[in-house]
């Protein structure tokens, strides 16, 4: 089984930067081919942030472009998120995935992930 625990969430106003932090295991890190960073708001559907692939080429969401980053620092066994010029709409529980089988993590969740944390959440407040 892999844990994926997320932290750094917390309460920024708009405009302001946040780094979130997937900490797993060395094993799970090592035996996962993609991970990526999710966020569901109040109301809304789970949506895709940002992916690694298993080439290492990431992917965003338009939303995230541009001001979000995700990196992996495969001694640590983390994956991160860095988010700048957050907006309100930013708003959301955001969790950290993995998957073991895909190549590439679905962006859009049109099909399932293998493991997820808990969510950290974040508060963008004008």
């Amino acid at each position: 089984q892999v844990q994926l625990v997320e932290s750094g969430g917390g309460s920024v106003q708009a405009g302001g930067s946040l780094r979130l932090s997937c900490a797993a295991s060395a094993y799970a890190f090592s035996s996962t081919n993609c991970m990526g960073w999710f966020r569901q708001a109040p109301g809304k559907a789970r949506e895709g942030v940002g992916v690694v692939d298993l080439d290492g080429k990431t992917r965003y969401a338009d939303s995230a472009r541009g001001r979000f980053t995700i990196s992996k620092d495969n001694a640590k066994a983390t994956l991160y998120l860095q988010m700048n010029s957050l907006k309100v709409e930013d708003t959301a529980m955001y969790y950290c995935a993995a998957d073991p089988r895909w190549r590439q993590c679905p962006l859009n969740l049109t099909y399932d992930i293998a493991y997820w944390g808990k969510g950290t959440l974040v508060t963008i407040s004008s």
